[in-house]
């Protein structure tokens, strides 16, 4: 089978390029795969990081993908669909995480769909985490030039299901991103951050965005023991100065270790070996990448009860999960944590749970979507 794999490859960086890099060296197993990326995904103005790009010291997987796409220039779209039709695909996979990108996807699916060919886009969300107006036309634009879809949640699900009653779906959950480097010694990742030997060592990490709640976890931070310390580790999108004040007006400078930038792979294990537990306080979520990046180093989370966290954590047994996001419940949690011990027992728990997150199984089911889509099509008159 033939499949086309339009989506952000390298050299563009982040969870998203991960992901795709790792579900295209499973489809390509036993498929013939080809990747098409874009030669502008974001412009300029409206990206809020330092760089879209890979840069040096990073080890990312080199996707040899067909760069073709630019999402404002409606040109390109249409030389995009003509571009996929040539290598007569039988399957094409796009994926969507915000509605700016329903246009030039949309138009792609839409036109190799009237040339019959079967069209599934893997869903990071349907309703983004920052709404903006006209956001439902766009959504509804995209969702109908697709032939079914993937979901990683049941929030996702839902989400779906409110725009598209009857859509043809398989839920999946996200895979463990198993690429980065092996745990190392708790002691040496310390040593190579600056952090005491003998501190209790909260994790914030990834992107920094209004909705993950960084100052929700400063916040809770302040109502620990001094002995409890955090570590900032990520790449601001946006205004850092809310969180410094915080950071002022608490006192908390001496706890608080800040390394804000993106985050290369091969020193991501320095970060999950350092810590004792991840902190994902989250006023929304879908799914969560970073919590993927934790079942790999096998490190325990305290997250919000929101989107399909909860789905990824089980509470007591991988985690802890408090109602909603509040500064008192997040201390509360982490005191529950520490004082238990829990560390060692949740994360034999992950290793034995994160078998179930394969990309063997994701893609799995998007043929087994496909195959039921495709004979579906050859049964229509």
């Amino acid at each position: 089978m033939k499949i086309a794999f339009l989506s952000t490859f390298y050299p563009f960086r982040g969870g998203i390029a991960q992901f795709n890099a790792k579900l295209l060296r499973e489809l390509e197993k036993e498929h013939e795969v080809h990747a098409f990326t874009f030669t502008r995904q974001y412009p300029g103005l409206l990206f809020p990081g330092k760089t879209q790009y890979i840069t040096d010291d990073d080890t990312a997987d080199a996707i040899q993908a067909i760069p073709v796409l630019d999402s404002i220039n409606p040109l390109t779209y249409i030389r995009t669909a003509r571009r996929l039709r040539q290598v007569q695909p039988d399957l094409l996979v796009t994926r969507f995480w915000m509605p700016f990108f329903a246009p030039s996807l949309g138009y792609v699916a839409g036109r190799l769909q009237k040339h019959g060919v079967v069209t599934i886009a893997i869903l990071d969300n349907v309703v983004p985490h920052e709404p903006r107006p006209g956001d439902d036309v766009l959504i509804r634009y995209f969702l109908k030039r697709q032939s079914g879809y993937m979901v990683m949640t049941q929030a996702v699900e839902q989400q779906l299901l409110v725009f598209k009653p009857d859509a043809r779906y398989r839920l999946q959950p996200h895979p463990v991103y198993d690429h980065f480097p092996p745990p190392i010694p708790m002691a040496e990742a310390r040593q190579k951050l600056g952090i005491p030997q003998d501190k209790k060592l909260l994790l914030f990490f990834g992107f920094i965005r209004p909705y993950k709640g960084l100052d929700l976890a400063l916040q809770a931070l302040s109502r620990l023991p001094d002995n409890v310390w955090m570590l900032v580790a990520g790449e601001v999108y946006g205004d850092f100065k809310p969180y410094q004040q915080l950071i002022e007006d608490y006192r908390l400078h001496h706890r608080v270790r800040l390394t804000l930038d993106y985050i290369p792979d091969p020193e991501v294990t320095v970060y999950f070996s350092a810590a004792d537990v991840l902190v994902l306080p989250y006023r929304s979520a879908t799914q969560s990448g970073i919590m993927q990046i934790a079942y790999h180093y096998h490190l325990p989370a305290v997250v919000t009860h929101v989107g399909g966290l909860a789905e990824m954590v089980e509470h007591g047994i991988t985690g802890l999960v408090i109602p909603r996001s509040d500064p008192e419940r997040l201390a509360a949690a982490l005191q529950e944590y520490f004082a238990a011990d829990l560390r060692e027992p949740f994360s034999k728990n992950m290793q034995e749970r994160k078998k179930r997150y394969s990309w063997r199984a994701f893609a799995g089911a998007l043929l087994e979507l496909y195959q039921e889509l495709r004979q579906e099509t050859v049964k229509q008159p």
